[in-house]
């Protein structure tokens, strides 16, 4: 079973922080998650110290998603709880947490413990003492039999014939016969039962691009090419990549899943060779940007309200390409609005506004707006004997 997680309500350095932990942790646990959009995810990270934290726990809480807390306070009214300063494994510990709560088994080293050892090597361990046990009653009742009559050693069935003959000893002799105590032989153990195989993982899905690059499951230096276009260079763990600066060429590369081996491992000295010719290195959540942009072919995001408003956190990084953006961000930072109030307000067709609040959501930049609850009023307490004689 595949679990899904997302990241909201937090500025760019701090999600690149954490998908950088997440990166290692998931794959320390054997890659049980993928990092997701946040309207397919089940659990949601949220900077609850940030200043947009609280509005999206209010969102995502009415949404019914699991929310984990990302704070420097001891304690935050979430599902889960991810403490500052994190790394990789206070993020593993935290994805442990999340896995149990959903009984699924993680691919780590299994430790040798008392129960791993197979029940039969334990009897086996047992056996020989309690032979020794059997057999040594019997040597003080072969002692006490007369010498006088050579006798043939008698089968298991005639050993009462012994105790017959010791009837003609003298009473006080009587109490050497009696046989020796012989200890209680604990009952062998039985097999403990061999527990149930683990049912053989899901094959991997065919994914598009857009959603291995948010995926959170590749990890070093990549490369991505098709038999037509340039060829792109990523770098997963430090967040960028090598390739055009233009992005309307790369189109194509969003179009229908991909295989995760079509996005090939490369090693050091070919990253060196090769990226030397492809220009400087670009931020990876260009690529993000675009995704999103051509994503739902121009209809919103199922998981987002159409008559919902939308507004933007921060300014975004517009593309010369897509010129007529620059109308959309400036309607949208005047506040938050409907689709249609910022189709009104920058004059544009709503496809491209859809579009722009598809990429910016993908991004972090743009978010649904939520309407902080208003403070209840507490009637003011009457003044004290003091106080009045202060408002004389």
């Amino acid at each position: 079973m595949t679990l899904t997680i997302s990241l909201s309500g937090m500025d760019t350095a701090t999600e690149t922080a954490l998908r950088a932990a997440f990166a290692g942790a998931n794959t320390q646990l054997g890659a049980p998650f993928l990092l997701v959009a946040e309207p397919d995810a089940q659990h949601v990270i949220v900077d609850m110290d940030s200043m947009y934290g609280p509005m999206s726990w209010l969102r995502l809480h009415a949404a019914g998603k699991q929310i984990v807390g990302l704070t420097s306070a001891p304690r935050v009214q979430t599902h889960f709880r991810l403490g500052r300063p994190f790394d990789d494994h206070t993020m593993a510990a935290l994805l442990r947490e999340i896995a149990a709560t959903q009984d699924v088994a993680l691919d780590m080293h299994a430790q040798v413990t008392p129960s791993d050892v197979p029940a039969s090597a334990a009897v086996a361990d047992t056996s020989a003492p309690e032979a020794e046990t059997r057999e040594a009653p019997d040597a003080p009742a072969a002692s006490t039999a007369k010498p006088a009559t050579a006798q043939p050693a008698a089968p298991p069935e005639a050993a009462p014939a012994a105790g017959d003959d010791a009837l003609d000893t003298p009473p006080l002799d009587a109490s050497a016969m009696q046989p020796v105590a012989q200890p209680e032989i604990e009952p062998a153990l039985e097999p403990e039962a061999e527990p149930e195989p683990e049912p053989e993982p899901e094959p991997e899905r065919a994914l598009p691009f857009a959603a291995w690059l948010d995926a959170g499951v590749l990890r070093g230096r990549r490369r991505y090419r098709r038999e037509t276009g340039p060829t792109l260079w990523l770098d997963f763990d430090a967040q960028h990549y090598h390739g055009p600066t233009t992005l309307k060429p790369l189109s194509q590369y969003f179009d229908g899943p991909i295989e995760r081996d079509a996005i090939e491992a490369v090693d050091d000295a070919t990253w060196s060779r090769e990226t030397q010719a492809s220009g400087a290195a670009q931020p990876l959540m260009r690529l993000v940007w675009l995704g999103g942009l051509l994503a739902g072919d121009g209809t919103l995001s199922a998981a987002h309200d159409p008559d919902a408003r939308y507004q933007l956190n921060k300014w975004p990084q517009t593309e010369r390409e897509y010129p007529r953006h620059f109308r959309i961000a400036t309607a949208m930072m005047k506040g938050p609005a409907t689709l249609d109030d910022i189709v009104a307000a920058s004059g544009l067709p709503a496809e491209d506004v859809v579009r722009f609040v598809n990429a910016n959501l993908a991004t972090g930049y743009a978010e649904p707006f939520v309407e902080s609850p208003e403070p209840v009023d507490t009637p003011a307490r009457p003044g004290g004997f003091f106080s009045r004689l202060r408002g004389r």
